[in-house]
């Protein structure tokens, strides 16, 4: 089983459930200190309990305010970082029949915008890693979604789609500074969003094996940490076929009664 090696200073946001609570587990057990963001107070709480190398910071990502507070706090406490594994998320479906922009709003406010505001936050704390000769590392946990369209996943897929891009941008900007960036694109993990979906999910995992990846890719300083890699790299193919294909499989892989109200 890979650990990531040394000792690091972590911040990760979306620390209470999924993918965020297996890889919190793994990191502190590794003995890492690792700052662990969420907006249950109570499960960060239960999470860090008699574990002294971890620092509960609640947060609400989509609130820019909050979010440099608590970048003070991993600041006085940690007084730098090494990795930012920036985790945070939400999934909601669009019903095209009933246009929904408050929740358009919602996904990209949680998914792009509160992942940036961390990361807005989280760049000075890094730079100041590097300069006492550490490497820093930033991970954004995006989505499989963000390699094709998907049915209902309008919002969703383009708020990974579009955090996808702003991240790989980012990477070319930073790398001169000694700063590195992966990309997390997971295909479907058994979590409490994931347990909502109304759809088959194909090679759908557990927390602890997408937790397993992600630190094995974060250790290779992997670009692109995608899995579970029969699934994402048929997705990644599918993405890159002319639209009107896509159109086609977009639409065999919509829900029959999606299609038989719009016949």
């Amino acid at each position: 089983m890979t650990a990531l090696s040394g000792s690091r200073r972590i911040w990760l946001t979306g620390a209470s459930s999924g993918i965020g609570l297996a890889v919190a587990r793994k990191l502190l057990d590794q003995g890492h200190r690792v700052a662990l963001s969420a907006r249950s107070v109570s499960a960060l709480t239960a999470l860090a309990e008699v574990r002294d190398n971890a620092l509960v910071v609640p947060l609400d990502t989509t609130d820019p305010q909050a979010v440099a507070r608590a970048a003070d706090r991993i600041d006085d406490a940690f007084g730098g970082l090494d990795l930012a594994l920036l985790n945070a998320g939400t999934c909601e479906y669009l019903d095209a029949r009933h246009f929904d922009m408050a929740l358009v709003k919602r996904v990209l406010d949680a998914n792009l915008y509160g992942t940036l505001h961390c990361l807005d936050a989280a760049l000075p704390l890094l730079r100041r890693a590097r300069a006492a000769n550490g490497r820093p590392l930033i991970a954004v946990t995006s989505s499989a979604a963000a390699y094709l369209p998907l049915p209902r996943a309008e919002a969703y897929g383009a708020s990974k789609a579009a955090l996808s891009h702003f991240m790989e941008a980012l990477r070319i900007d930073l790398i001169d500074e000694g700063i590195d960036v992966s990309v997390i694109h997971p295909g479907f993990v058994k979590s409490p969003l994931t347990d909502r979906n109304d759809f088959p999910m194909p090679l759908r995992i557990d927390a602890e094996t997408a937790a397993q990846a992600i630190l094995e890719g974060l250790e290779a300083r992997r670009l692109d940490i995608h899995f579970p890699r029969r699934f994402t790299l048929a997705i990644r193919l599918l993405g890159i076929l002319p639209p009107g294909l896509r159109l086609r499989i977009g639409r065999r892989l919509a829900r029959p009664n999606d299609m038989e109200s719009r016949s």
